[in-house]
Order: C-alpha cells, then sequence, then structure tokens
C-alpha cells in the first residue's frame, strides 16, 4: 500500500524543483562569466562561510560584507573574466549543493582553477546560507593576503 503524500510534501518538492532551477539558472550565467545573478540570488541577510583556516577563511555576515571583505578584494585580484562552471547540482527541499570548478587568472599570473563544493539554505528565493568548501592550499599560493585580514 502507497502512503498518500501530504500537502507538505508536495511544497517541499516544488520548493525543491525551484530552488534547483534558480540555482541552475545562475551557474549558466557564471559559466559565461556573468556574475551578477549569482550576486542577486543572494539575500540581504546572507551568511557565507568559507571553510578552512587560511586568511579569507570566515563567516561573512549579511551581503554588504561578502561584498565589500570578500567579492571586492577577491576580485581585485582577477585579470580576467572569471567563470565558474557547476558540475553537480543536488537539491533537498530548501538545500541545494552545487560542485564547480572556477577559472581565471590572477594580476600576478597565477591560475586559480579552484575546485568548490557550496552547500546553500534557501528561503524566499534567495541563497540565506552558504558554506563553501575549496582548496585552502590554492587559495594560500595563488592569492594575496586580503586588506580586511592585514
Amino acid at each position: 500500500m502507497r502512503a498518500q503524500r501530504t500537502r507538505s510534501d508536495r511544497l517541499a518538492t516544488v520548493g525543491t524543483v525551484e530552488n534547483k532551477r534558480l540555482v541552475e539558472d545562475v551557474f549558466a550565467e557564471l559559466a559565461d562569466g556573468n556574475g551578477r545573478p549569482f550576486m542577486d540570488l543572494l539575500g540581504d541577510d546572507v551568511r557565507w562561510t568559507v571553510m578552512g583556516t587560511g586568511e579569507w577563511s570566515r563567516t561573512y555576515e549579511g551581503k554588504p560584507a561578502v561584498v565589500g571583505e570578500l567579492m571586492r578584494p577577491l576580485f581585485a585580484q582577477f585579470a580576467d573574466t572569471y567563470r565558474n562552471r557547476a558540475s553537480l547540482i543536488l537539491a533537498d527541499g530548501d538545500h541545494v549543493v552545487v560542485e564547480c570548478q572556477g577559472q581565471v587568472m590572477t594580476k600576478s599570473g597565477k591560475p586559480y582553477n579552484q575546485r568548490y563544493c557550496y552547500v546553500c539554505r534557501m528561503s524566499d528565493r534567495k541563497i540565506r546560507e552558504l558554506t563553501e568548501y575549496l582548496d585552502t592550499e590554492l587559495v594560500s599560493s595563488a592569492l594575496e593576503i586580503p586588506l580586511a585580514a592585514e
């Protein structure tokens, strides 16, 4: 005998599908070098945690901190257009997990071809929490210390 699906089960499925589609659309743009849709998907109250113990590793609270303390210092080191291609996107309810690879050359002439795993919690069509797993040794060898950490 098959169990009856509840209203909350149906809503969770709709949320899963919508959240996955939102993230897929954003990564389609990122693959072409357009980061604006990704930034637009971040909620004003986003909490972004870069895992690890390096100079860039910490939690950035709120979109102004993500932009001013993470994105601006990071992108200031890039010599050309940053691209990020998703190889896997999984969604379950309000969580979306993305395995992806970023690619860019730094102004110092070092390739910054980073592999990431992002674990995102979505709410109201926005990313509210993002936990970023990455190669911290590559961060240390290719990037300068962010000004906020000096």
